[in-house]
């Protein structure tokens, strides 16, 4: 598993390689990047959670700077994936509207917000090649 995030021109905001896990508990994520269960991991809608701050592994501890249009590159069994960021939206700890099964390849990223229990960061990509 790699995640690349770059931000225009060429700058790279926080690549990394590091290992994920089958699903989001708090266990999971205090060591890896989770990976929602009810997602697809290839295909599809793939959905990613990740500590942001205080936690041993913050692995998604800068995703607040992505903007539209940056770039993310996933991969999974060694097939890299380029994404690009359509949507950048706080939802509702409740709202998992964003994790339904697309016919279209998009990349869900969320982690909490801070100070804010009730209340998610959900960031979106459309796959681009």
């Amino acid at each position: 598993f790699f995640l690349m995030i770059r931000r225009p021109p060429r700058s790279t905001l926080f690549p990394y390689t590091t290992l994920f896990d089958q699903g989001t508990s708090k266990e999971i994520l205090d060591d890896f990047v989770g990976h929602f269960e009810e997602t697809q991991i290839e295909k599809g809608n793939v959905g990613l959670a990740a500590h942001n701050r205080g936690y041993k592994n913050n692995y998604f501890n800068r995703i607040k700077e992505l903007k539209v249009g940056d770039e993310i590159k996933y991969c999974y069994n060694q097939t890299v994936k380029k994404y690009q960021v359509t949507k950048h939206e706080i939802i509702e700890n409740t709202n998992w509207d964003n994790l339904k099964d697309t016919e279209e390849e998009i990349l869900t990223l969320i982690t909490c917000v801070e100070n804010e229990p009730n209340y998610r960061r959900c960031i979106q990509g459309e796959r681009i090649e």
